[in-house]
This record gives C-alpha cells, sequence and structure tokens, in this order.
C-alpha cells in the first residue's frame, strides 16, 4: 500500500473510534439506568454526564472491545494475503451513525488468487479470529450484564438472540423468567456484534467471506447457489428483518459471480476441511435471523 494514502485508513479509523464511543454511551446509559424510571432523573442527558467516569469507562469498553473484534478480523485476511505474497490495502474502518456506530471495516486486495489454499485460508481466517475474539467479549460481558423487571415493549428496541448468547445465558444466568429482561453490558453487547458481523459475511455469496470459502471448495459449482442465497435474504427480510432486504440489494448490485481463480484438481487438505466444518458451527451459533425483532416487512404494513 502507497504509504501516502495511509492517512485515509487513519482517519476513517479514528472517525470510526469516535462514532463508536457515543453508541458506546448509550449502551452505558442503557445499562446503568435501564432498571430505574427515567422520570425520576432530570437530569440525565445533561452535558455533565460526558464526562462522568463510569459512562466514560463503558463508552471505551465498547468502543475500543468492538474495534479490536473488527481489527483481528481484517488482519485474519491481511496477515493471510501477506503470506501468501497477495497484495492488500490496510483495514478501512466505516464509521456510521447507526445502533452499532459502524458498517464495519474492509480490505481490499489488489492481486488475483492463483491457488485454492490461498481462497480459502484468506476468506476462512477472517472470521475465524472475529469470532474467537467475540466469544470471551460475549461471555465476559454477560457476567457483567444483569437481570431487571421486563421493560415496557412498546418503548424497548429488542434484539435477537444467536444461538450462542441463547447458551452463555443459559448457563451463567439459568432459565430467564419471561418477567425479567436482560441488559446487557456495553462489553457483551460488543460480542454480539462481532457474532453479527461474522455471520454476515459467512454468506455464501459473491466477495463476502462465505462466498470465498465456497468457491474454494466447489469451484463453479457455486455460481447456481448465488441467486438463491440473494432470495433467501429477501425471504428473511419479509418475515425477520428488513434489513436483509438491503443486504440482497448490495450483493446482487456488486456481483453474484466469485472471480475465477486457476483451478487446481486436488482436494483441499484434511486440515482445511475441519476448518469448513468448524466455519459452518460457527455461523449456525452466530446467525440472528432478527437482529432487531419487530423490524420486518410485513411489520412496516401492520
Amino acid at each position: 500500500m502507497n504509504p501516502g494514502k495511509r492517512w485515509v485508513n487513519i482517519i476513517l479509523f479514528i472517525l470510526t473510534v469516535i462514532s463508536t464511543y457515543f453508541v458506546g454511551f448509550l449502551w452505558g446509559i442503557n445499562y446503568i439506568f435501564a432498571d430505574q424510571n427515567l422520570q425520576e432523573f432530570p437530569g440525565l442527558m445533561n452535558f455533565s454526564l460526558f464526562f462522568d467516569p463510569a459512562l466514560i469507562r463503558l463508552s471505551l469498553i465498547y468502543s475500543l472491545s468492538l474495534l479490536g473484534i473488527l481489527l483481528g478480523h481484517e488482519l485474519g485476511h491481511y496477515l493471510s494475503c501477506r503470506k501468501y505474497g497477495i497484495q492488500a490495502t490496510l483495514p478501512y474502518f466505516i464509521p456510521a451513525p447507526t445502533l452499532i456506530g459502524t458498517l464495519g471495516a474492509f480490505i481490499r486486495i489488489r492481486s488475483p488468487f492463483t491457488k485454492r489454499e490461498e481462497l480459502f485460508d484468506v476468506g476462512a481466517n477472517g472470521p475465524l479470529v472475529g469470532f474467537f475474539l467475540s466469544v470471551p467479549a460475549l461471555f465476559i460481558g454477560l457476567m457483567f450484564s444483569k437481570l431487571v423487571p421486563a421493560l415496557p415493549r412498546d418503548s424497548s428496541i429488542l434484539f435477537g438472540e444467536p444461538l450462542l448468547l441463547k447458551v452463555f445465558v443459559r448457563i451463567i444466568f439459568g432459565k430467564v423468567a419471561e418477567n425479567q429482561d436482560l441488559i446487557l453490558h456495553p462489553l457483551a453487547v460488543a460480542g454480539w456484534v462481532g457474532l453479527l458481523v461474522t455471520s454476515f459475511n459467512l454468506f455464501p455469496v459473491g466477495q463476502l467471506d462465505g462466498g470465498h470459502i465456497l468457491y474454494a471448495v466447489f469451484g463453479e459449482k457455486t455460481r447456481r447457489v448465488s441467486l438463491k442465497i440473494v432470495v433467501l435474504l429477501v425471504i428473511l427480510g419479509i418475515f425477520y428483518w428488513a434489513g436483509w432486504l438491503i443486504w440482497a440489494l448490495l450483493i446482487y448490485l456488486l456481483g453474484l459471480k466469485h472471480p475465477a481463480i486457476l483451478w487446481e484438481p486436488q482436494k483441499l487438505s484434511w486440515k482445511r476441511k475441519l476448518v469448513g466444518i468448524m466455519i459452518v458451527l460457527i455461523f449456525i451459533f452466530s446467525f440472528i435471523p432478527a437482529p432487531v425483532t419487530g423490524n420486518s416487512l410485513l411489520d412496516f404494513f401492520k
């Protein structure tokens, strides 16, 4: 990468630190005051709260933990490219005014893949690192999370639960009563977002990580799978979460076909086959059909 252009990476990273910090601030407020009547705190949104040590700490925990997970994911790709002599940029972070404070991060691969092993490793190592960083963040964060009396549903944003979160909640809290809500510590939220990003990237289509992995395993046969994945995303958008419709459109516009590589007839090693099985399990434990509940396309017409 041209050293003269690294300022773009640096500026985007700083902006993403800022955007995730302020989102972490909101998660901190939610964590501290969720079990209290906010009407009793007229100074809750007072400017002085920005200097509250507890909220500063929670904001930093969320921001730095999430950025660490995203950076680990992209370094998994980047270092794999370096290993095989494939030209790639440093990670670009994307700040955004969303509920998580970012649209993730990415690297640009500037030279083509020539071997299926290279394609598989570059595609798999990102989500592997991101997942294994998300797991301790989620588990430790849950240990600091708390149960409160159920909040009014009409004034609450309810987030979906990946299978791994349900397993960890059962281990830490046992069976949660219906009249209780779990308020996540910002560290647990960062782990939740890490799982969400991992599952997004593992959809086996196009230039996503899952698309790289699938193409490395099955080659040209994957072309018939790509359109079916887009149709699946549309169905998920209709019945579970409308955001899937945006993902389906983006994937379709970016292209369903994976660039061809120099195909090698020999099969992948047994170690990579085991990694492939692990990737499938990671997707199963990370995937969230409705990241934000009550926001399907059908819900908008109710």
